[in-house]
């Protein structure tokens, strides 16, 4: 193994399957939710998307149900 390499000449690949694991959509959230997430993205460092992302897939993986009521 060298003992240095050159990084300035290497390209980055882009990964071939990437489009293939998330879908993009579009939705319709209230102001106060994103503002919520971004605000949540700020203080942990991450993508407000991300975040979002995160968070549903969570309530996907364990199956969580809305409960509500209407009075």
């Amino acid at each position: 193994m060298k003992k240095e390499y050159d990084f300035e000449k290497m390209k980055g690949v882009r990964n071939p399957y990437a489009s293939a694991l998330k879908k993009q959509i579009t939705i319709r959230l209230n102001a106060s939710t994103i503002e919520y997430f971004k605000a949540l993205s700020e203080k942990n460092g991450i993508p407000y998307q991300t975040l979002m992302d995160s968070y549903l897939t969570d309530c996907a993986v364990h199956k969580r149900e809305l409960k509500m009521e209407w009075k």
